[in-house]
């Protein structure tokens, strides 16, 4: 379960007090990127193209079955090492989180929540899987890129460096100055966790559902929130 509200205003409130630098997790806290631009829908066009150039059987069953696009961009990645092929599906999935902008749901609380932890000084930072230039766009869409710019960490085209690997979120501690144990890490989910575990930082989880929260636990995260809601409660007081 997620914490009670007691203990969880208590311990997000500890949380916040010591972060001189937030690292968000993009799709998922700050908005529901495929909110109207469905994932599933992204992996089929993916899969369809490496089918239509004749490659069917590089995927599993289940790879080609995943509602996460990034689960094939991985897989053709992990058989074919930074090739020509793994450069066009990247370019390709660019363009789907692009064309995902302007129909994305933004997260409820997480509009607010920035721009107040912006204005009491704590910097903000984007580390994500997601493209950087979908990110940017999103964030100039909700007049919120003044809050970030320039701290927007997205997908290399160095795919082993996503996370659960820490290069994101060190990049970010890097440029910033600050030490992990000053900073706090907002994610969805275990390679967020995994992530920050790497890089020395604290993890808040934010789950928007129960199936989102039981993973989080599952990974071992310690504190899990189901709204953004009580963070900006804590922030405020």
């Amino acid at each position: 379960m997620v914490t009670s509200d007691a203990q969880q205003t208590a311990e997000v409130a500890e949380l916040i007090a010591r972060a001189r630098v937030v690292l968000w997790d993009f799709d998922g806290p700050i908005c529901r990127l495929f909110a109207g631009h469905p994932a599933n829908h992204v992996t089929r066009e993916l899969v369809q193209w490496l089918d239509g150039h004749g490659m069917r059987r590089l995927l599993t069953d289940d790879e080609r079955a995943a509602s996460d696009p990034q689960v094939v961009l991985r897989a053709v990645d992990l058989r074919h090492p930074g090739s020509d092929l793994v450069t066009e599906l990247e370019g390709r999935l660019t363009l789907e989180e692009l064309r995902a902008v302007p129909s994305a749901m933004p997260t409820p609380y997480a509009d607010p929540l920035i721009r107040t932890w912006s204005a009491v000084g704590t910097r903000p930072a984007v580390v994500t899987n997601n493209s950087p230039l979908a990110v940017r766009e999103y964030l100039v869409s909700r007049g919120l890129l003044g809050c970030f710019a320039p701290h927007i960490y997205g997908r290399t085209q160095d795919l082993r460096l996503l996370k659960p690997d820490p290069h994101s979120l060190n990049r970010a501690l890097n440029a910033t100055g600050v030490a992990p144990l000053a900073a706090l890490m907002i994610g969805d989910s275990p390679s967020d966790l995994a992530a920050a575990e790497r890089a020395g930082v604290p993890f808040l989880g934010y789950a928007r559902n129960q199936l989102k929260a039981d993973l989080l636990m599952d990974a071992g995260a310690e504190h899990v929130v189901g709204s953004l809601q009580p963070v900006l409660d804590a922030l405020r007081r």
